[in-house]
């Protein structure tokens, strides 16, 4: 036995040698980024067209509806069906659901029958939850305590280099179709190429036990959790205080999509100037998590210091960005539109709605970013860590499913503008007060694992 320790031992000094071998936190947060990329990257270009890519919208509010709906649910449970099953059963199942919500519209561009669109909502709801769990488990948990803002702004810029490409593929396909209406099919099979490729790859993502930071240290023992662990823990995170102070962020966070993807993209552009926008605003997410993932990790000493300032600049932008789009909203609503713009033959009239949504992108990933951040520096085990993330996405999604439902049932444009600007400016307080109770300047601060599961020595490692 001594001499197998030793041995593993030898073998952690000798791959902690390069930063870009397998077993690294740097690769192995690469290849979730690519994973994100293949199949929620895609996923948000094809919902940043407004509709699903369709002149109706009512198809693709009620499939989010669904899909946020059971989102909520196994985002919270998500977390611990992670630390029942590891991260590549978790993913790859959560990954293949993706290919069977783009097919959907494919079927739904011949057909124009919503029922599978709805259906196949709910079933990517289920395993998106599995997906977010394990991609924040992983994102939070692996990299070294002192840079997980500038490993989360790596997976986040990956991750929505998804939707730029993503916005490409409708752009290009759909170029010459300046009348038309709704995307064609080879949209739709282009994204469905992306989503299998991710569900492939995520069989390429190593357990926490196997991956070793450059200092020789792994990134955790995590052993196979049971159901009954991780139904209790599970439930109490509902009367964690910390998660209580979270969840008004994790509402707002998602709760704002319906609005920008369909009655701002959607509303005020063309068909392939919507794909040209996306392109754009998941660009813009790149930028804002590079920034603010500086910020959260270099602007300070003290990460206690860091989290205030963050909270601060995104506190600051995002007033500045939601009064633009209070400018802009008081022009139209639902039964007064404007005239749809082209990003060629529209001109000058192009230029502030396009800031605009670029804007709200760039808000987007740095508000994400944080709320990430903030998580991240709350424990440094990954079985705590994914079950914060999986309530995290699951209030998120519950949010998101309330807000499609809003947009599906007509609710004054302006009001849904001003309830987005309101939970956001919410957040900010509650998230500063949680860094100045719960997060610390060094590593005592963070929470060691309880589950009895983790120190069960028959237990098999993930």
């Amino acid at each position: 036995m001594g001499f197998e320790g030793d041995e593993e031992s030898a073998a952690n000094q000798v791959s902690t040698k390069s930063r870009f071998r397998y077993n690294s936190p740097l690769v192995q947060v690469t290849l979730i980024g690519l994973v994100c990329f293949c199949c929620p990257g895609m996923f948000n270009a094809l919902s940043g067209m407004g509709g699903g890519g369709q002149v109706n919208p009512t198809a693709a509010n009620n499939a989010n509806t669904a899909l946020y709906t059971t989102f909520a649910i196994f985002g919270i449970l998500g977390g611990g069906i992670y630390n029942i099953l590891g991260p590549r059963l978790t993913l790859a199942a959560g990954c293949s659901t993706y290919v069977l919500y783009a097919g959907s519209f494919l079927y739904y561009n011949h057909k124009q029958h919503q029922s599978f669109a709805i259906v196949a909502g709910a079933v990517l709801g289920i395993g998106a939850g599995f997906l977010w769990a394990g991609e924040g488990a992983i994102m939070t948990s692996y990299p070294p305590p002192r840079r997980k803002g500038t490993y989360i702004s790596l997976f986040w810029s990956i991750f929505n280099m998804g939707g730029v490409i993503g916005g490409l593929i409708p752009f290009i396909l759909n170029y010459k179709r300046t009348e038309a209406a709704s995307v064609n099919d080879g949209t739709y099979i282009g994204f469905m190429c992306f989503m299998m490729a991710g569900t492939l790859l995520s069989l390429a993502i190593l357990p926490p036990s196997k991956v070793v930071r450059d200092d020789g240290t792994s990134c955790t023992h995590i052993k196979y959790s049971k159901v009954s662990t991780e139904a209790v823990e599970i439930g109490k995170l509902f009367f964690n205080w910390k998660m209580l102070l979270i969840a008004p962020a994790a509402w707002a966070s998602n709760f704002f999509y319906s609005y920008q993807f369909n009655n701002v993209n959607g509303v005020l552009f063309n068909l392939r100037t919507r794909g040209l926008n996306n392109v754009f605003y998941w660009g813009a997410q790149m930028v804002g998590s590079i920034g603010i993932g500086y910020i959260l990790d270099f602007s300070f000493q003290s990460r206690r210091k860091r989290g205030f300032f963050g909270i601060g600049i995104v506190a600051v932008l995002g007033t500045a960005i939601w009064a633009g789009g209070l400018a802009k909203q008081v022009g139209y609503k639902h039964d007064d539109l404007p005239t749809k713009l082209d990003f060629k033959d529209s001109g000058s009239d192009f230029a502030g709605p396009f800031v605009l949504y670029f804007s709200y992108g760039l808000l987007d990933s740095m508000f994400q970013s944080m709320v990430y951040w903030v998580i991240g520096a709350l424990a440094d085990d990954s079985e705590i860590l994914s079950r914060y993330v999986g309530f995290y996405k699951g209030v998120q999604s519950a949010g998101a499913a309330v807000a499609w439902q809003v947009d599906a049932h007509k609710v004054p444009l302006l009001t849904q503008l001003i309830v987005n600007w309101s939970l956001t400016t919410v957040s900010y307080p509650l998230l500063a007060i949680l860094v100045m109770l719960a997060v610390k300047d060094d590593q005592k601060g963070e929470e060691p694992s309880t589950n009895p599961a983790s120190m069960d020595n028959n237990s098999k490692p993930v």
